[in-house]
């Protein structure tokens, strides 16, 4: 595995230890429903993906087979979304991801993570390469499949809501309401109520917010810019917890600035 680009927005006092972790998992995870792990190798795992190391974290959960797949996925999807600068080896990654993630789901057909890390690194790989030409390869389809199984195993799985409600939106945003329901099954009101849905599973959570203003945008176009404004302050209220949210905070700050 090649060296990956290293985040340096983790400031040495804001590394998180086991006890630490511990302390903050059902809020860490309260968007994936992550159960925490028993076996010490597997936290170890996870405390360097929340540390932000996730070259470590994803060849630490590969190495103990399927009980680290979704560490070792997310981490690695997380790293591609964020981190990886060459644009081909984000969609190899994001890529790698979503197939490790389909292979497990056949081993583990009832584990949400399965899905659901099938479906993001897919969902991102098709925001990077044009949503439109996407869906006309059916990969649309195969996100919101993904997702529907990953809710339909743990309906509290926040993050997967959160991710279909993106689904509806973006797919409405370019193809319209028309041809988004009819050839997609993308809905507007659906798309909403899954957004609110998200939101009250996981309420003041950055990504919660920030994906919903983004939605909000998307359906209800400028109208819906007050709301979506009121979001984002909140957002800014909120300390970040990991590597991951404050990967996600600047992100959303360099889309806001442009």
């Amino acid at each position: 595995m090649a060296q990956w680009t290293a985040s340096t927005l983790t400031e040495e006092g804001h590394r998180l230890n086991m006890e630490r972790l511990q302390k903050l998992w059902s809020r860490l995870h309260r968007g994936d429903a992550e159960p925490w792990p028993e076996e010490p190798a597997l936290q170890n795992a996870w405390l360097a993906f929340h540390n932000g190391e996730f070259q470590r974290a994803t060849e630490a959960g590969l190495a103990l087979g399927d009980a680290g797949l979704n560490v070792a996925n997310k981490a690695t999807s997380i790293y591609a979304n964020y981190l990886e600068p060459r644009e081909q080896a984000r969609h190899d990654l994001l890529l790698e991801a979503a197939s490790r993630a389909e292979a497990f789901q056949r081993r583990q057909p009832e584990n949400p993570g399965a899905w659901f890390w099938q479906a993001y690194p897919l969902g991102r790989y098709i925001q990077s390469i044009s949503v439109t030409k996407a869906l006309t390869q059916g990969l649309g389809s195969r996100v919101k499949a993904s997702l529907e199984a990953a809710i339909e195993r743990c309906p509290q799985h926040a993050d997967a809501h959160l991710a279909l409600a993106t689904f509806h939106a973006e797919v409405i945003d370019k193809v319209g309401p028309v041809v988004g329901r009819m050839t997609y099954g993308a809905n507007k009101a659906e798309g909403l109520a899954m957004y609110q849905l998200a939101l009250a599973l996981n309420p003041d959570a950055i990504t919660s917010l920030t994906e919903y203003a983004n939605g909000l945008l998307m359906l209800e176009g400028v109208d819906a810019m007050p709301e979506a404004n009121r979001l984002l302050d909140r957002v800014a209220s909120i300390e970040p917890l990991d590597e991951t949210e404050r990967l996600y905070v600047a992100s959303a700050r360099v889309g806001l600035e442009g």
